[in-house]
Protein backbone atom coordinates (compact mmCIF):
# COMPACT_ATOMS: atom_id res chain seq x y z
CA UNK A 1 0.00 0.00 0.00
CA UNK A 2 1.11 3.30 -0.81
CA UNK A 3 0.79 6.19 2.29
CA UNK A 4 0.88 9.73 1.77
CA UNK A 5 0.64 12.82 3.89
CA UNK A 6 -2.47 13.89 1.18
CA UNK A 7 -4.05 11.86 -1.88
CA UNK A 8 -5.98 13.87 -4.15
CA UNK A 9 -8.41 11.88 -6.06
CA UNK A 10 -8.81 13.49 -9.47
CA UNK A 11 -6.06 15.52 -11.53
CA UNK A 12 -7.93 18.42 -13.09
CA UNK A 13 -7.66 22.04 -12.36
CA UNK A 14 -8.73 21.58 -9.08
CA UNK A 15 -6.98 19.00 -8.31
CA UNK A 16 -3.46 19.03 -9.87
CA UNK A 17 -3.21 22.68 -8.28
CA UNK A 18 -4.64 21.35 -4.44
CA UNK A 19 -1.48 18.37 -5.53
CA UNK A 20 1.15 21.14 -6.16
CA UNK A 21 0.92 23.46 -3.32
CA UNK A 22 0.28 20.74 -0.82
CA UNK A 23 3.59 19.83 -2.40
CA UNK A 24 5.22 23.38 -1.98
CA UNK A 25 4.15 22.68 2.26
CA UNK A 26 6.58 20.23 2.70
CA UNK A 27 3.82 17.24 1.85
CA UNK A 28 4.00 14.40 0.76
CA UNK A 29 1.80 13.94 -2.45
CA UNK A 30 -0.24 11.26 -4.29
CA UNK A 31 -2.45 11.86 -7.30
CA UNK A 32 -5.21 9.29 -8.66
CA UNK A 33 -5.97 9.93 -12.17
CA UNK A 34 -7.74 7.38 -14.67
CA UNK A 35 -6.46 9.93 -17.94
CA UNK A 36 -4.50 12.77 -18.58
CA UNK A 37 -3.46 15.06 -15.90
CA UNK A 38 -5.93 18.84 -16.80
CA UNK A 39 -9.32 16.92 -16.32
CA UNK A 40 -12.09 18.45 -18.30
CA UNK A 41 -11.08 21.99 -18.46
CA UNK A 42 -7.57 20.83 -20.61
CA UNK A 43 -8.75 17.13 -22.64
CA UNK A 44 -12.74 18.13 -23.13
CA UNK A 45 -13.20 21.39 -22.20
CA UNK A 46 -11.83 24.94 -21.68
CA UNK A 47 -8.79 24.36 -23.73
CA UNK A 48 -9.50 22.56 -26.82
CA UNK A 49 -12.64 24.96 -27.40
CA UNK A 50 -10.75 27.60 -27.47
CA UNK A 51 -8.11 26.01 -29.84
CA UNK A 52 -11.24 25.87 -31.98
CA UNK A 53 -12.70 28.89 -31.39
CA UNK A 54 -9.61 30.63 -32.21
CA UNK A 55 -9.27 28.42 -35.87
CA UNK A 56 -12.05 29.91 -36.23
CA UNK A 57 -11.80 33.35 -35.84
CA UNK A 58 -8.87 33.62 -37.77
CA UNK A 59 -10.98 31.87 -40.59
CA UNK A 60 -13.74 34.77 -40.15
CA UNK A 61 -10.78 37.52 -40.44
CA UNK A 62 -9.33 36.31 -43.47
CA UNK A 63 -12.68 36.10 -45.01
CA UNK A 64 -13.40 39.90 -44.11
CA UNK A 65 -9.34 40.79 -44.60
CA UNK A 66 -10.73 43.03 -47.62
CA UNK A 67 -12.28 45.24 -45.35
CA UNK A 68 -8.81 45.88 -43.40
CA UNK A 69 -7.17 46.52 -46.93
CA UNK A 70 -6.09 43.25 -47.13
CA UNK A 71 -6.63 41.32 -49.90
CA UNK A 72 -6.32 37.21 -49.08
CA UNK A 73 -7.95 34.23 -52.60
CA UNK A 74 -8.68 31.14 -52.51
CA UNK A 75 -9.34 30.85 -48.39
CA UNK A 76 -10.75 27.25 -47.74
CA UNK A 77 -11.28 25.49 -44.45
CA UNK A 78 -9.01 22.42 -43.05
CA UNK A 79 -11.04 20.86 -40.03
CA UNK A 80 -8.50 18.31 -39.73
CA UNK A 81 -5.87 20.53 -39.45
CA UNK A 82 -7.94 22.49 -36.80
CA UNK A 83 -8.53 19.24 -35.28
CA UNK A 84 -4.70 18.45 -35.16
CA UNK A 85 -3.65 21.98 -33.66
CA UNK A 86 -6.21 21.61 -30.61
CA UNK A 87 -4.61 18.04 -30.22
CA UNK A 88 -1.20 19.90 -29.76
CA UNK A 89 -2.74 22.32 -27.87
CA UNK A 90 -4.30 20.37 -25.66
CA UNK A 91 -1.35 17.88 -25.36
CA UNK A 92 1.21 20.36 -24.40
CA UNK A 93 -0.62 21.57 -21.73
CA UNK A 94 -1.38 18.33 -20.52
CA UNK A 95 2.46 17.28 -20.63
CA UNK A 96 3.37 20.71 -19.37
CA UNK A 97 0.84 20.08 -16.27
CA UNK A 98 2.17 16.17 -15.67
CA UNK A 99 6.11 18.36 -15.76
CA UNK A 100 4.91 19.91 -12.90
CA UNK A 101 3.43 17.36 -11.09
CA UNK A 102 6.53 15.23 -11.38
CA UNK A 103 8.55 18.69 -10.38
CA UNK A 104 7.32 19.49 -7.81
CA UNK A 105 7.65 15.65 -6.41
CA UNK A 106 4.00 14.84 -6.74
CA UNK A 107 3.11 10.81 -7.22
CA UNK A 108 0.90 10.49 -10.01
CA UNK A 109 -1.36 7.08 -9.96
CA UNK A 110 -3.25 6.05 -12.99
CA UNK A 111 -6.37 4.34 -13.05
CA UNK A 112 -9.92 4.86 -11.30
CA UNK A 113 -10.27 4.92 -7.71
CA UNK A 114 -13.02 3.32 -5.57
CA UNK A 115 -13.03 4.14 -1.39
CA UNK A 116 -12.76 1.66 0.54
CA UNK A 117 -12.65 4.25 3.51
CA UNK A 118 -13.26 7.29 4.48
CA UNK A 119 -8.90 8.35 3.40
CA UNK A 120 -7.85 4.69 1.97
CA UNK A 121 -8.88 3.71 -2.00
CA UNK A 122 -8.33 1.09 -4.02
CA UNK A 123 -7.65 2.44 -7.62
CA UNK A 124 -8.24 -0.31 -11.02
CA UNK A 125 -6.92 -0.09 -14.32
CA UNK A 126 -9.41 1.70 -16.76
CA UNK A 127 -8.05 0.36 -19.46
CA UNK A 128 -8.30 2.49 -23.51
CA UNK A 129 -10.81 5.70 -23.23
CA UNK A 130 -11.86 5.63 -26.66
CA UNK A 131 -14.41 8.51 -27.48
CA UNK A 132 -17.97 8.03 -27.75
CA UNK A 133 -20.82 10.60 -27.96
CA UNK A 134 -20.82 10.92 -24.94
CA UNK A 135 -17.34 11.85 -24.16
CA UNK A 136 -14.90 9.16 -23.23
CA UNK A 137 -15.66 6.05 -22.24
CA UNK A 138 -13.38 4.19 -19.85
CA UNK A 139 -13.49 0.77 -19.70
CA UNK A 140 -15.25 -0.47 -16.51
CA UNK A 141 -13.30 -3.30 -14.24
CA UNK A 142 -15.14 -6.35 -14.79
CA UNK A 143 -16.71 -8.20 -11.62
CA UNK A 144 -13.41 -9.49 -9.59
CA UNK A 145 -11.10 -7.42 -11.16
CA UNK A 146 -8.31 -6.71 -8.35
CA UNK A 147 -6.86 -3.54 -7.79
CA UNK A 148 -3.80 -2.64 -8.80
CA UNK A 149 -2.95 -0.01 -5.96
CA UNK A 150 -4.08 0.32 -2.71
CA UNK A 151 -3.42 3.74 -1.26
CA UNK A 152 -3.83 5.67 1.63
CA UNK A 153 -3.33 8.96 3.06
CA UNK A 154 -4.25 11.05 6.35
CA UNK A 155 -6.11 13.68 4.28
CA UNK A 156 -8.30 12.99 1.09
CA UNK A 157 -9.59 15.63 -0.98
CA UNK A 158 -12.02 14.98 -4.25
CA UNK A 159 -11.93 16.19 -6.93
CA UNK A 160 -13.06 13.95 -9.84
CA UNK A 161 -15.04 16.93 -11.55
CA UNK A 162 -17.96 16.34 -13.65
CA UNK A 163 -19.85 14.86 -16.65
CA UNK A 164 -22.71 15.98 -19.14
CA UNK A 165 -26.07 15.45 -18.66
CA UNK A 166 -28.01 13.25 -20.58
CA UNK A 167 -31.81 14.34 -21.26
CA UNK A 168 -33.80 11.94 -20.92
CA UNK A 169 -35.43 12.65 -24.35
CA UNK A 170 -37.55 9.75 -26.74
CA UNK A 171 -34.39 9.55 -29.28
CA UNK A 172 -31.68 10.56 -27.19
CA UNK A 173 -29.59 7.61 -28.22
CA UNK A 174 -29.70 8.34 -31.77
CA UNK A 175 -26.63 8.17 -33.93
CA UNK A 176 -25.54 11.62 -34.52
CA UNK A 177 -26.78 12.65 -31.06
CA UNK A 178 -24.06 13.58 -29.22
CA UNK A 179 -23.11 15.88 -25.75
CA UNK A 180 -20.24 18.51 -25.95
CA UNK A 181 -17.27 16.30 -25.06
CA UNK A 182 -18.46 13.69 -28.01
CA UNK A 183 -18.58 16.58 -29.85
CA UNK A 184 -14.90 16.09 -30.53
CA UNK A 185 -15.25 13.28 -32.02
CA UNK A 186 -16.40 14.73 -35.01
CA UNK A 187 -14.63 14.25 -38.10
CA UNK A 188 -15.80 17.45 -39.95
CA UNK A 189 -17.90 19.84 -39.99
CA UNK A 190 -21.50 18.91 -39.71
CA UNK A 191 -23.74 20.80 -42.32
CA UNK A 192 -26.61 21.34 -40.11
CA UNK A 193 -26.38 21.13 -36.29
CA UNK A 194 -29.19 21.52 -33.78
CA UNK A 195 -27.73 22.31 -30.14
CA UNK A 196 -29.98 22.05 -27.25
CA UNK A 197 -29.02 24.38 -24.80
CA UNK A 198 -28.51 28.02 -24.62
CA UNK A 199 -26.05 28.65 -21.95
CA UNK A 200 -22.25 29.14 -22.34
CA UNK A 201 -21.31 25.32 -23.58
CA UNK A 202 -24.21 25.77 -26.24
CA UNK A 203 -23.50 29.19 -27.04
CA UNK A 204 -19.86 28.19 -27.66
CA UNK A 205 -19.95 25.26 -30.16
CA UNK A 206 -23.28 27.92 -31.87
CA UNK A 207 -20.51 30.24 -32.64
CA UNK A 208 -17.66 27.49 -33.53
CA UNK A 209 -20.00 26.02 -35.67
CA UNK A 210 -21.60 28.67 -37.85
CA UNK A 211 -18.12 30.49 -38.29
CA UNK A 212 -17.01 27.71 -39.80
CA UNK A 213 -20.14 27.31 -42.24
CA UNK A 214 -22.62 25.01 -40.41
CA UNK A 215 -26.15 25.35 -40.36
CA UNK A 216 -27.10 26.28 -36.52
CA UNK A 217 -30.22 26.26 -34.72
CA UNK A 218 -29.94 26.80 -30.99
CA UNK A 219 -33.08 26.02 -28.18
CA UNK A 220 -32.79 27.47 -24.80
CA UNK A 221 -35.96 26.98 -22.29
CA UNK A 222 -35.53 29.99 -20.32
CA UNK A 223 -36.28 33.28 -22.23
CA UNK A 224 -32.79 34.87 -23.42
CA UNK A 225 -29.63 32.81 -24.23
CA UNK A 226 -26.98 32.96 -21.70
CA UNK A 227 -29.61 32.95 -18.52
CA UNK A 228 -27.19 33.24 -15.76
CA UNK A 229 -25.87 36.45 -17.17
CA UNK A 230 -27.94 39.80 -17.67
CA UNK A 231 -30.78 39.80 -19.46
CA UNK A 232 -29.13 42.42 -21.77
CA UNK A 233 -26.56 40.62 -22.22
CA UNK A 234 -28.10 37.42 -23.14
CA UNK A 235 -30.94 39.63 -25.39
CA UNK A 236 -27.98 40.99 -27.12
CA UNK A 237 -26.09 38.14 -27.82
CA UNK A 238 -29.84 36.38 -29.51
CA UNK A 239 -29.74 39.51 -31.70
CA UNK A 240 -25.87 39.06 -33.06
CA UNK A 241 -26.69 35.19 -33.42
CA UNK A 242 -29.52 36.26 -35.48
CA UNK A 243 -27.08 38.31 -37.65
CA UNK A 244 -24.75 35.88 -38.29
CA UNK A 245 -27.36 33.34 -39.45
CA UNK A 246 -28.05 31.16 -36.40
CA UNK A 247 -31.89 29.97 -35.53
CA UNK A 248 -32.73 31.30 -31.95
CA UNK A 249 -35.36 29.63 -30.47
CA UNK A 250 -35.66 30.68 -26.63
CA UNK A 251 -38.66 29.93 -24.54
CA UNK A 252 -38.40 26.54 -26.00
CA UNK A 253 -37.93 22.73 -25.25
CA UNK A 254 -37.47 19.42 -26.92
CA UNK A 255 -39.80 16.72 -26.91
CA UNK A 256 -38.14 14.02 -28.77
CA UNK A 257 -35.69 13.30 -31.63
CA UNK A 258 -36.45 11.25 -34.60
CA UNK A 259 -34.33 9.52 -36.84
CA UNK A 260 -36.11 11.13 -40.59
CA UNK A 261 -35.07 9.86 -44.15
CA UNK A 262 -32.37 13.10 -44.43
CA UNK A 263 -31.26 13.07 -41.13
CA UNK A 264 -32.18 13.27 -37.17
CA UNK A 265 -35.54 15.33 -36.72
CA UNK A 266 -35.76 17.34 -33.33
CA UNK A 267 -39.80 18.30 -32.01
CA UNK A 268 -39.65 21.74 -30.43
CA UNK A 269 -42.59 22.96 -28.40
CA UNK A 270 -43.07 26.60 -27.54
CA UNK A 271 -45.06 29.53 -28.86
CA UNK A 272 -44.11 28.06 -32.71
CA UNK A 273 -43.77 24.39 -32.40
CA UNK A 274 -41.76 23.29 -34.93
CA UNK A 275 -39.20 20.42 -36.49
CA UNK A 276 -35.93 21.32 -36.86
CA UNK A 277 -33.81 18.77 -39.68
CA UNK A 278 -30.00 18.28 -38.45
CA UNK A 279 -27.00 15.99 -39.06
CA UNK A 280 -25.96 16.11 -35.67
CA UNK A 281 -28.10 17.27 -32.27
CA UNK A 282 -25.55 18.51 -29.59
CA UNK A 283 -26.83 18.26 -26.03
CA UNK A 284 -25.86 21.24 -24.29
CA UNK A 285 -27.62 21.84 -20.82
CA UNK A 286 -25.31 21.29 -18.24
CA UNK A 287 -22.58 19.08 -15.93
CA UNK A 288 -23.55 16.82 -13.28
CA UNK A 289 -21.32 15.80 -10.57
CA UNK A 290 -18.83 13.05 -11.64
CA UNK A 291 -19.55 10.58 -7.74
CA UNK A 292 -20.83 7.30 -9.82
CA UNK A 293 -18.62 4.75 -8.60
CA UNK A 294 -16.13 6.59 -6.14
CA UNK A 295 -18.07 4.10 -3.53
CA UNK A 296 -18.42 7.43 -1.59
CA UNK A 297 -20.87 5.28 0.96
CA UNK A 298 -17.87 3.62 1.97
CA UNK A 299 -15.82 6.67 3.09
CA UNK A 300 -19.61 7.89 4.98
CA UNK A 301 -19.47 11.25 2.42
CA UNK A 302 -22.75 12.84 2.01
CA UNK A 303 -23.95 13.81 -1.37
CA UNK A 304 -26.99 15.79 -1.88
CA UNK A 305 -30.09 14.94 -3.73
CA UNK A 306 -28.42 15.68 -7.17
CA UNK A 307 -25.14 14.15 -6.16
CA UNK A 308 -23.27 17.00 -5.23
CA UNK A 309 -21.12 16.45 -2.29
CA UNK A 310 -21.42 19.12 0.74
CA UNK A 311 -18.22 21.62 1.78
CA UNK A 312 -17.45 24.03 4.29
CA UNK A 313 -15.97 27.49 4.12
CA UNK A 314 -12.46 25.37 3.99
CA UNK A 315 -13.98 22.66 1.52
CA UNK A 316 -14.34 20.22 4.20
CA UNK A 317 -16.91 17.27 3.95
CA UNK A 318 -19.27 15.86 6.55
CA UNK A 319 -15.94 13.25 7.09
CA UNK A 320 -13.34 14.47 9.10
CA UNK A 321 -10.19 14.72 6.96
CA UNK A 322 -12.08 14.75 3.49
CA UNK A 323 -12.28 17.57 1.58
CA UNK A 324 -14.00 17.91 -1.84
CA UNK A 325 -13.29 20.62 -4.83
CA UNK A 326 -14.24 21.66 -7.99
CA UNK A 327 -17.50 20.77 -9.58
CA UNK A 328 -17.86 17.99 -7.14
CA UNK A 329 -18.99 20.71 -5.21
CA UNK A 330 -21.83 22.39 -6.93
CA UNK A 331 -20.44 25.84 -5.80
CA UNK A 332 -19.52 26.98 -9.34
CA UNK A 333 -19.02 24.47 -12.57
CA UNK A 334 -15.81 26.75 -13.22
CA UNK A 335 -11.67 25.60 -13.52
CA UNK A 336 -10.95 28.86 -12.16
CA UNK A 337 -13.06 28.05 -9.18
CA UNK A 338 -11.76 24.38 -8.86
CA UNK A 339 -8.25 25.49 -8.72
CA UNK A 340 -8.77 28.32 -5.80
CA UNK A 341 -10.73 25.59 -4.27
CA UNK A 342 -7.66 23.30 -4.32
CA UNK A 343 -5.43 25.95 -2.67
CA UNK A 344 -7.66 26.57 0.05
CA UNK A 345 -8.06 23.20 0.46
CA UNK A 346 -4.20 22.10 0.59
CA UNK A 347 -3.57 25.35 2.69
CA UNK A 348 -6.01 24.40 4.95
CA UNK A 349 -4.70 21.03 5.16
CA UNK A 350 -0.68 22.16 5.75
CA UNK A 351 -2.37 24.34 8.91
CA UNK A 352 -2.15 27.82 6.61
CA UNK A 353 -4.93 30.40 6.11
CA UNK A 354 -6.95 30.44 3.00
CA UNK A 355 -10.46 31.69 2.03
CA UNK A 356 -12.45 31.46 -0.94
CA UNK A 357 -15.31 34.54 -1.67
CA UNK A 358 -17.89 33.02 -3.93
CA UNK A 359 -19.52 36.46 -4.31
CA UNK A 360 -16.93 37.74 -6.88
CA UNK A 361 -16.54 34.79 -9.01
CA UNK A 362 -16.10 36.17 -12.82
CA UNK A 363 -17.13 34.32 -15.74
CA UNK A 364 -16.25 34.40 -18.86
CA UNK A 365 -18.16 32.45 -21.83
CA UNK A 366 -16.11 32.89 -25.42
CA UNK A 367 -19.19 33.41 -27.96
CA UNK A 368 -18.46 35.85 -30.63
CA UNK A 369 -19.08 38.28 -29.39
CA UNK A 370 -17.55 37.76 -25.99
CA UNK A 371 -19.31 37.58 -23.12
CA UNK A 372 -17.52 38.30 -19.24
CA UNK A 373 -19.46 38.98 -15.60
CA UNK A 374 -18.74 39.04 -12.26
CA UNK A 375 -21.09 39.73 -9.42
CA UNK A 376 -24.75 40.66 -9.73
CA UNK A 377 -27.00 40.96 -12.50
CA UNK A 378 -29.56 43.91 -12.71
CA UNK A 379 -32.60 41.47 -11.56
CA UNK A 380 -30.29 39.98 -8.91
CA UNK A 381 -29.61 43.36 -6.91
CA UNK A 382 -33.42 44.36 -6.91
CA UNK A 383 -34.21 40.28 -6.03
CA UNK A 384 -31.28 41.29 -3.17
CA UNK A 385 -33.02 44.69 -1.59
CA UNK A 386 -30.19 46.94 -3.00
CA UNK A 387 -30.63 50.20 -4.22
CA UNK A 388 -28.78 50.86 -7.37
CA UNK A 389 -27.57 52.65 -10.22
CA UNK A 390 -26.61 51.19 -13.68
CA UNK A 391 -25.23 52.70 -16.97
CA UNK A 392 -23.63 51.06 -20.01
CA UNK A 393 -21.09 52.06 -22.44
CA UNK A 394 -20.98 50.79 -25.81
CA UNK A 395 -17.56 49.52 -27.91
CA UNK A 396 -18.23 51.60 -30.58
CA UNK A 397 -17.44 54.40 -28.96
CA UNK A 398 -14.07 53.44 -28.31
CA UNK A 399 -11.39 54.51 -30.74
CA UNK A 400 -9.64 51.06 -29.60
CA UNK A 401 -12.66 48.95 -30.90
CA UNK A 402 -13.60 51.27 -34.15
CA UNK A 403 -9.34 50.62 -35.47
CA UNK A 404 -9.29 47.52 -34.46
CA UNK A 405 -12.76 46.70 -36.33
CA UNK A 406 -14.93 44.76 -34.00
CA UNK A 407 -17.07 47.39 -31.97
CA UNK A 408 -20.01 44.94 -31.13
CA UNK A 409 -21.34 45.06 -27.54
CA UNK A 410 -21.39 47.08 -24.33
CA UNK A 411 -20.24 46.99 -20.60
CA UNK A 412 -23.10 47.77 -18.14
CA UNK A 413 -21.91 48.63 -14.60
CA UNK A 414 -24.30 47.67 -11.63
CA UNK A 415 -23.46 50.07 -8.05
CA UNK A 416 -24.87 51.09 -5.10
CA UNK A 417 -26.50 53.79 -5.22
CA UNK A 418 -25.68 55.84 -2.15
CA UNK A 419 -21.85 54.57 -2.40
CA UNK A 420 -20.96 53.75 -5.53
CA UNK A 421 -19.60 50.51 -4.50
CA UNK A 422 -19.58 48.08 -7.76
CA UNK A 423 -21.99 45.58 -7.18
CA UNK A 424 -21.40 44.09 -10.69
CA UNK A 425 -20.22 44.18 -14.20
CA UNK A 426 -21.37 42.85 -17.86
CA UNK A 427 -19.60 42.47 -20.73
CA UNK A 428 -20.80 40.93 -24.40
CA UNK A 429 -17.87 42.24 -26.97
CA UNK A 430 -14.51 42.10 -27.94
CA UNK A 431 -12.14 41.08 -25.23
CA UNK A 432 -14.54 40.98 -22.49
CA UNK A 433 -12.92 37.71 -21.13
CA UNK A 434 -9.74 40.04 -20.49
CA UNK A 435 -11.53 42.85 -19.67
CA UNK A 436 -13.81 41.54 -16.98
CA UNK A 437 -10.78 41.03 -14.25
CA UNK A 438 -11.10 44.91 -13.68
CA UNK A 439 -14.46 44.22 -12.44
CA UNK A 440 -12.99 41.46 -9.97
CA UNK A 441 -10.50 43.47 -8.50
CA UNK A 442 -12.61 46.72 -8.11
CA UNK A 443 -15.42 44.29 -5.86
CA UNK A 444 -12.45 42.45 -4.25
CA UNK A 445 -11.14 45.87 -3.28
CA UNK A 446 -14.73 47.54 -2.77
CA UNK A 447 -13.73 49.72 -5.36
CA UNK A 448 -16.14 52.89 -5.84
CA UNK A 449 -17.46 54.88 -9.48
CA UNK A 450 -15.36 57.55 -8.58
CA UNK A 451 -12.37 55.48 -7.70
CA UNK A 452 -12.82 54.15 -11.54
CA UNK A 453 -13.69 57.24 -13.16
CA UNK A 454 -10.85 58.76 -11.11
CA UNK A 455 -8.02 55.97 -12.32
CA UNK A 456 -6.13 56.81 -15.79
CA UNK A 457 -6.50 54.13 -18.15
CA UNK A 458 -4.06 53.88 -21.33
CA UNK A 459 -5.44 55.03 -24.68
CA UNK A 460 -6.99 53.62 -27.13
CA UNK A 461 -7.35 50.85 -24.93
CA UNK A 462 -10.37 48.43 -25.00
CA UNK A 463 -9.83 48.83 -21.32
CA UNK A 464 -11.00 52.54 -21.32
CA UNK A 465 -14.79 50.93 -21.55
CA UNK A 466 -14.90 50.47 -17.49
CA UNK A 467 -13.96 54.03 -16.42
CA UNK A 468 -16.66 55.30 -19.57
CA UNK A 469 -19.51 53.26 -17.59
CA UNK A 470 -18.43 54.74 -14.41
CA UNK A 471 -18.67 57.74 -15.43
CA UNK A 472 -21.80 56.92 -17.45
CA UNK A 473 -23.52 56.05 -13.76
CA UNK A 474 -21.93 59.33 -11.94
CA UNK A 475 -24.20 61.20 -14.65
CA UNK A 476 -20.78 62.55 -15.99
CA UNK A 477 -20.52 60.64 -19.09
CA UNK A 478 -17.68 62.10 -21.93
CA UNK A 479 -17.60 60.15 -25.17
CA UNK A 480 -21.77 59.20 -25.51
CA UNK A 481 -24.31 61.47 -24.66
CA UNK A 482 -25.21 62.46 -21.32
CA UNK A 483 -28.67 61.05 -19.97
CA UNK A 484 -32.30 62.49 -20.53
CA UNK A 485 -33.20 64.61 -17.86
CA UNK A 486 -36.80 64.00 -16.91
Amino acid sequence: MQEFDVLVVGGGPGGYVAAIRAAQRGLSVGVVEKERPGGVCLNWGCIPTKAMLRSADVYETVLHAADFGVNVENVSLDYDAITRRKNSVVKGLTDGVAGLLKTNGVTVVNGHARFTGPTTVDVYATGDSPLGADGPRYAAEPAGAQPIEQVSARDVIIATGSVPVQLPLPGADLPGVITSDGAFGLTEVPKRIAIIGGSAVGAEWATLFATLGSEVSIIEMQQTLVPAEDVEVGKALGRSFTKRGIKVLTGATVSRIDQGADGLQVSVDGAKPQQIDADVVLVGVGRKPNTANLDLDKAGVATNERGFVGVDDKLRTNVEHVYAIGDVTGKALLAHVASHQGVVAAETIAGHHAAIDYNVIPAATFTHPEIASVGLTEAKAVEAGHEFVTAKFPFAALGRAQSYGDTEGFLKIVAGKKYGEVLGVHIIGPSASDLITEGALAMALEATLDELAETIHAHPTLGEVGMEAAMAALGLPVHIAPPKKR
